[in-house]
């Protein structure tokens, strides 16, 4: 209870700020040079005989010559053909000012022979080998950095983590951290929505005849056949154990080898991330910075209010003092890549900046989450079973209540943010502006009226008491700002079925004697039975976020049984989801709560 009166009077004297406030000392230098020279598939021999297919882009002069001289060398990795505008993450703006831009296709695509196996180990050890490669070039200068967006983001952090020689910074652009809970497999689902048509891109893409095709027809047959043996030997049978409830819809070494988190400790070089509220690695992207600045790293948190396709454009920036990417890289490459002394860095460029969902406005704080994050729980109360009636999140548990019902169907999602957030924007109904509609069907609802202006700032956890009918079941929990018009604008969302409760204490994240980031194993073995009339206690992770909700607001809880088309349960999974009826439990016995992260101080 003293904890709950604290964060009640901080708020009510809590001010948003309006802006970053920062006045910037350093303007981005004009291009050094006005072309660009393109050297295309360079053969690079890997240490198992492979043979990777690069090009290199130089500055060049007014004829389009390559400029003489040894460069700073920026690496970029991509499955997504480089010869494909956009997908190959070309940088003319970073070229033109002094950088050699090295695009390599990864192994199994593009022009590059051998099979791809998405950031398996030999695929790991060719980003050094690449690097290393750079680094001792004729046009290189011996300093590189990594440069990519998304898939060429990943690989930027699994290559740091093996030293390779040279290698002096990174800015990864929407990195995962954990490729399992953050996308693939969200809560114990499979992300349909997203993976199977990732996956087609990257094998159509690999399938194109290489650009050498005319010059090496038989290197280019060969590539396209073990490019077409990988579509067979990984992306279809992925695809299809996951689906059927093989090993790969499980947690397990596939996952744990592929994912950032895994190796973040070992990465030594400033790293400057890059994420977005609505990102596909949303989850991520705030925890890669959190491990970097614990281990003294230099680096950088920027998360703005993007899709996965938006994020990487920056689109809404310049704003409240906040840069372009491209120059805020510039800025980042020039001093620990090309050395430049910069002693305003520190100053003009905050460890965390980020855009605050609710105000319009972006801000900075000195970690991630903020110092003045206070953690409290927020009650739910009955009944909240839209659309007959909504319930309510109350500072402390109600007395005995009869449990809210949730009878299980396939189809609630469609009309939300789900719908664009995990397709990567691909697809954009308006819902995830106004999500009213789907909150009205089968959907349990409680509301938090604001009567001051409120920040919430971290990550977001809800401790929920159910139980069924003996049938498994599958809680989709949201977070939305309700506005006094009634449009229902979701801010986050977490997922997880009730037969993977189980949790790693080791792992999960507890603040102030409140568990904030529960982990969940997600693995075959942590698997737990579901017995008809039985309470259990589920905890779900709702990932991170960065909002302002207004005073008149409300600020909603909300909780239905599917997330369509985002997760897909495994076939044996759906056998044991069909019939569901779900019972959650709201009473000071079973309190059922909400654990959400107040910032009660700062900007």
């Amino acid at each position: 209870m003293i904890r709950r009166c604290v964060v009640a009077v901080a708020l009510v004297g809590l001010i948003a700020a309006p802006g970053v406030g920062r006045a910037q000392t350093w303007s981005p230098r004009d291009a050094d040079f006005p072309q660009v020279a393109i050297e295309r598939d360079v053969r690079v021999t890997m240490s198992d005989g492979v043979r990777l297919a690069v090009d290199v882009l130089r500055p060049a002069g007014d004829d389009g010559t390559a400029a003489p001289g040894r460069f700073p060398v920026l690496v970029t990795q991509t499955p997504y053909n480089k010869a494909a505008p956009q997908l190959n993450f070309r940088s003319d703006y970073l070229i033109t000012r002094g950088y050699v831009q090295v695009i390599a296709d990864v192994r199994g695509t593009g022009a590059s022979e051998g099979m791809w196996d998405s950031f398996g180990t030999r695929e790991q050890i060719d980003g050094k080998e690449i690097v290393e490669w750079a680094a001792s070039r004729e046009w290189s200068d011996g300093n590189v950095g990594l440069h990519g967006t998304s898939y060429g983001a990943i690989n930027q952090i699994l290559t740091a983590a093996q030293h390779p020689e040279g290698l002096r910074a990174i800015f990864p652009v929407v990195p995962a951290g954990d490729v399992y809970r953050d996308i693939v497999g969200s809560g114990g689902e499979t992300n349909t929505s997203f993976i199977p048509m990732w996956l087609g891109l990257v094998t159509a893409l690999g399938l194109l005849p290489p650009t050498y095709t005319g010059n090496d027809p038989v290197g280019a047959v060969n590539a396209v056949v073990s490019h077409a043996a990988g579509a067979v030997g990984f992306q279809t049978t992925m695809l299809a154990n996951a689906t059927s409830g093989g090993d790969n819809s499980y947690d397990g070494p596939f996952y744990r080898e592929r994912s950032p988190l895994e190796v973040i400790d070992r990465v030594d070089v400033p790293t400057f991330v890059v994420g977005g509220w609505f990102d596909l690695f949303q989850r991520g992207e705030p925890m890669l910075y959190e491990r970097l600045a614990a281990n003294g790293i230099p680096t950088r948190l920027l998360m703005g209010p993007w899709y996965h396709v938006t994020a990487g454009m920056g689109e809404g920036l310049p704003a409240d003092g906040v840069p372009v990417l491209p120059e805020l890289e510039l800025r980042w490459f020039d001093h620990y890549v090309r050395g430049v002394a910069d002693d305003d860095l520190d100053v003009d460029v905050a460890p965390v900046t980020y855009y605050r969902l609710g105000s319009g406005h972006w801000t900075t704080t000195e970690s991630w989450p903020p110092p003045g994050v206070v953690y409290d729980e927020r009650f739910l109360s009955g009944p909240g079973m839209a659309p007959v009636s909504t319930g309510t999140l109350a500072e402390s548990a109600p007395a005995a209540q009869d449990p809210d019902t949730l009878v299980w169907q396939p189809a609630s999602g469609t009309c939300t943010r789900s719908i664009a957030q995990w397709t990567a924007a691909g697809v954009n109904q308006g819902c995830e502006a106004d999500q009213r509609t789907n909150d009205a069907v089968n959907s349990l609802v409680y509301d938090m009226p604001v009567a001051t202006d409120t920040v919430l700032a971290g990550p977001v956890a809800a401790r929920l008491f159910a139980s069924t009918n003996g049938r498994d079941a599958f809680i989709t929990a949201r977070l939305a700002d309700v506005s006094p018009d009634g449009a229902v604008t979701q801010i986050s969302a977490g997922w997880n079925l009730l037969s993977l409760r189980a949790l790693d204490e080791s792992k999960t994240t507890v603040r102030n004697g409140l568990t904030v980031r529960p982990y969940h194993p997600f693995t075959r073995a942590s698997v737990l039975p579901v017995e008809d009339g039985v309470l259990n206690e589920l905890w779900v992770e709702i990932f991170p976020t960065g909002a302002l909700i207004k005073a008149g607001h409300k600020l909603r809880f909300s909780v239905q049984a599917s997330d369509t088309p985002h997760l897909s349960p495994s076939v044996p999974t759906e056998a044991n989801l069909a019939g569901s009826v779900l019972q959650l439990h709201h009473s000071a016995e079973y309190p059922s709560a909400v654990v959400l992260p107040f910032q009660t101080s700062g900007p």
